[in-house]
């Protein structure tokens, strides 16, 4: 060892002299070496991990597995600076949509992709879901070996899948002694099975949980949400949390044959109503000038946000929980449509459209969500019902799917795209034909008008994401570079013509991916 610190040159090695000092070190240096490690003494063996469950899934056909290989491996690949550029699919878009269709296809993920799974799981929440059902009961076996996947416990249980609802001590069992985040799963479970069997299970522990938990496990009882639960709503309006009486109120409100219903419908025509002495038909509204004892017991919020009228704030809450069967009557019999079209003065017009907004998407009432929708081909802001875009989507959803995309069809025929980015996002994937056709047109006439792609991005990833692999075709012709108008940006024809190739390309990739996923080795 001093050889070793000093040099051979200074303090050379016992019995040695010259040029051959240094092997000498390294000889000695290496038997020692080889005598310590052939003399260790192994230490006690570590208990070895429990057995990875089975998972009797079928697996992935070939194609299909080395598809989510590439899929995983180029999820990470760094975002190019300045945008997106080239006509390369981006692969960290599709992974989501491919994991959905593995799942519906029952398949099980690969055992060697598993920590490439988890890791991408890990990094991006929307992926959670659909990745950790892929991986199943292995996933779970195997995130409970490393820290760095530990989210994956939250959603269920470390040993595998939750009891079956109908196995009553099992979910009993759980239920009692389980964590919190597998006491939410189950009770989703349950509820999804057998919603009286859900709620008695809520009922026997309501009163000795926590208020936080207290507001979690009731948000869902929005799943399969009936008049059977009204009664244990009832009595939630008296619980000690504001939010969990506030949460309590709205779901029996979503309610309309309820007794809460009922009396916020009493309040709120009292409120609003229609002056017929007027030349045209008018509504005319009084809003409450208390919030007394029994608003805030049925979930109205005395103290409005900063800047919001108190009377105003207190009207909005009582016509948004009031079931909007009470209004055709309170208006002459009237429409919705025709409602809406009315008048309505003192500038309460925008207070009370969006409360009504707000009472058609919790009710999911189809007619007044028309009505307040209007034509498509109205302006947005002078919409017959509301200006607000986000309020038309939510209103868009509570439609049926091919209505939903009829109606967004027309608005981007009439308006284009700068006003659609989020009418698109609440229609079903892939887009109905009349939908795409309509998008791909407004893209080709933004292109003909010599703007930048750029100021279309949003659209066109998602265009790469819902439209239907068939219309790959019909973007052929546009993928091609095209002359530039004089007046146009500069450059824009080719950066037009790289946009719509790579649009044709993610396309041919969707369709390919659905293949594979139906190819031979798929199950039937």
């Amino acid at each position: 060892m001093t050889s070793a610190l000093l040099g051979t040159d200074r303090r050379p090695p016992p019995g040695t002299r010259g040029p051959t000092a240094a092997d000498a070190l390294l000889d000695t240096a290496a038997r020692h070496a080889l005598r310590r490690r052939a003399g260790l003494r192994p230490g006690p063996a570590a208990v070895p991990p429990a057995p990875a469950p089975e998972d009797p899934r079928p697996p992935l056909p070939d194609a299909a597995r080395r598809r989510l290989e590439r899929l995983l491996a180029g999820r990470a690949a760094p975002a190019p600076a300045g945008g997106r550029r080239g006509t390369a699919p981006d692969l960290a878009e599709l992974l989501p949509q491919w994991l959905a269709l593995a799942v519906e296809r029952g398949f099980k993920a690969p055992a060697a992709a598993l920590p490439a799974l988890l890791d991408a799981a890990r990094a991006r929440t929307d992926l959670r879901p659909q990745a950790l059902a892929l991986a199943g009961p292995r996933g779970l076996w195997l995130a409970g070996l490393n820290p760095d996947w530990r989210f994956a416990l939250r959603g269920g249980r470390a040993g595998g899948s939750l009891p079956d609802p109908e196995d009553a001590e099992a979910v009993r069992e759980l239920w009692e002694e389980g964590l919190f985040a597998e006491r939410v799963a189950l009770l989703g479970a349950v509820r999804a099975k057998d919603p009286a069997a859900g709620r008695a299970l809520l009922a026997g522990t309501w009163a000795g949980e926590r208020a936080e938990d207290r507001l979690m496990f009731l948000d869902s009882l929005r799943a399969g949400l009936s008049a059977a639960d009204e009664e244990f709503l009832e009595a939630a309006l008296a619980d000690r949390s504001r939010n969990v009486r506030a949460t309590a109120a709205e779901l029996l409100s979503a309610l309309p044959g309820s007794a809460l219903a009922g009396r916020m419908a009493d309040r709120a025509v009292t409120c609003v109503g229609l002056d017929r002495t007027a030349a045209v038909p008018t509504v005319v509204v009084e809003a409450p000038h208390e919030c007394d004892e029994e608003m805030r017991r049925d979930g109205v919020s005395a103290v409005p946000p900063s800047g919001r009228g108190e009377r105003s704030w207190w009207l909005g809450q009582l016509v948004e929980a009031a079931p909007l069967s009470c209004w055709p009557a309170r208006f002459g019999g009237r429409a919705p449509e025709e409602i809406v079209a009315l008048p309505v003065a003192d500038d309460w017009q925008a207070e009370l459209h969006a409360a009504w907004c707000r009472a058609a998407v919790r009710q999911r009432d189809a007619a007044w969500s028309r009505a307040l929708l209007g034509a498509p081909s109205v302006p947005p802001a002078t919409g017959p019902g509301t200006s607000s875009l986000a309020e038309r989507a939510q209103l868009l959803a509570t439609l049926d799917p091919a209505e939903r995309a009829g109606w967004v069809a027309a608005f981007v025929a009439a308006h284009g795209l700068s006003e659609a980015f989020q009418l698109l996002g609440v229609c079903a994937v892939p887009w109905a034909e009349p939908l795409g056709e309509a998008v791909i047109d407004a893209l080709d006439i933004a292109r003909d008008a010599g703007s930048y792609p750029w100021s279309f991005s949003g659209v066109m990833g998602l265009a790469e994401r819902c439209l239907s692999p068939t219309a790959a075709r019909q973007l052929e012709s546009l993928a091609a570079a095209v002359p530039e108008a004089e007046d146009a940006s500069p450059g824009a024809g080719a950066y037009w013509a790289e946009a719509f190739q790579r649009l044709v390309a993610t396309l041919h990739l969707r369709a390919r991916m659905r293949a594979e996923l139906d190819g031979p080795g798929a199950r039937a």
